[in-house]
């Protein structure tokens, strides 16, 4: 009789209506150098399309939530039932390559490691939205610089410097926050810190997990390897751009009502070329001033051009400025969703009922687990 091997990594990949994205993903999983060693749990977060029968076709673990919970609540679902050490992170449209699991365990070889990620590399049709994402990856992880301070005018300069720094971090380092489309952590650790915070559906829960095991567990390190990435399949569309800076601005006001200390993000170049198409009602030839502006504050797209001949880059810097007052709508739309969020007085990681955290194993009403 063979003897059952625990599993060394439990992958989750949670899904509202992407069965497309979950097929190829759960492929991957299956090209994986040590898929004998993953346990594969798939949370269909009320989904009405084919999602968990092809969850099921893959022999993954498949948890249906009979109606739409949020991606936090859908991860918490998950890490539920999870039965490895290690439990892995990944979005439904993203497809890990085939090291990636074995080189994510590699990086849990000391001990004070807390999470590791990995790259999340853009993917789209042709066009120039394809074009726009490699040159400005959106989910990256957040530096290790952001925690010397928390003060306004420390983030700004920071902000600033990284747009006019043509050369972006690489290697292996130790890093402030992982991003949610490839993160792994300890699972002790998500269950010492409560799990993921619920009340954040969709945008800045990845931020929020690695800042409460921050909090919670003073010797974490959050590691970032470049050798275990995973394809982000993106819709090559403005519109989706949109949509997901509207999200995370949503998520990130969640953030500044919860932690005391995270400043608020709202993003200048927004603010200042609208003053710039207001006052050149009056004063045409400031028009000129707010076509200026979003260079100013994203001149590599103007550096690209110029160094490269990449044509399609002229415009980079208009949609990051549409893309920020896109995040900056969304905070304020997050301010008044979470108006009633009150931070607790004594320590940074403030929760309500623990019913919504990850604890010993148990389910929310209307969950179903298949394997």
């Amino acid at each position: 009789m063979a003897l059952l091997v625990p599993p060394r990594l439990s992958v989750i990949i949670c899904s509202l209506n992407g069965a497309q994205g979950v097929e190829c993903c759960l492929r991957a999983l299956d090209s994986q150098t040590i898929r004998p060693a993953l346990e594969v749990i798939l949370v269909d977060d009320g989904s009405t399309d084919a999602t968990a029968s092809i969850g099921q076709a893959y022999s993954a673990t498949v948890v249906r939530h009979s109606q739409n919970l949020g991606l936090a609540a859908a991860r918490n679902s998950g890490v539920r039932i999870a039965t490895a050490s290690v439990v892995a992170f990944l979005d439904d449209d993203c497809e890990p390559e085939p090291e990636w699991a074995e080189h994510l365990l590699a990086g849990y070889q000391e001990e004070e490691v807390t999470g590791v990620g990995g790259p999340v590399v853009p993917q789209a049709p042709g066009g120039f939205m394809r074009s726009y994402l490699m040159r400005n990856n959106p989910i990256k992880p957040q530096e290790l610089d952001l925690a010397k301070s928390n003060s306004i005018p420390y983030r700004f300069g920071l902000y600033l410097k990284r747009q006019w720094t043509r050369q972006e971090p690489s290697g292996r380092r130790d890093v402030y926050a992982l991003a949610g489309a490839n993160m792994s952590f300890r699972r002790r650790a998500l269950i010492a810190v409560g799990g993921f915070d619920e009340r954040f559906r969709f945008g800045a829960e990845d931020l929020d997990i690695c800042l409460q095991m921050r909090q919670v567990l003073p010797s974490c390190r959050l590691v970032w390897l470049p050798s275990a990435p995973v394809i982000h399949h993106f819709i090559p569309s403005l519109y989706d751009a949109l949509r997901r800076s509207r999200a995370y601005g949503c998520g990130l006001a969640g953030m500044y009502r919860k932690w005391p200390s995270v400043p608020p993000v709202l993003f200048p170049a927004p603010l200042a070329v609208l003053i710039a198409l207001l006052i050149s009602v009056r004063f045409p030839a400031l028009l000129v001033a707010a076509l200026v502006i979003p260079h100013l504050f994203h001149p590599r797209g103007a550096c690209d051009l110029v160094a490269d001949r990449s044509w399609g880059s002229a415009l980079d810097a208009y949609v990051q400025v549409a893309q920020e007052a896109s995040g900056d709508v969304g905070f304020l739309a997050g301010f008044w969703r979470f108006r009633r969020l009150v931070p607790d007085a004594t320590v940074s990681v403030a929760y309500a009922p623990s019913s919504n955290r990850v604890q010993s194993p148990g389910s929310h009403e209307g969950v179903d687990v298949a394997p």
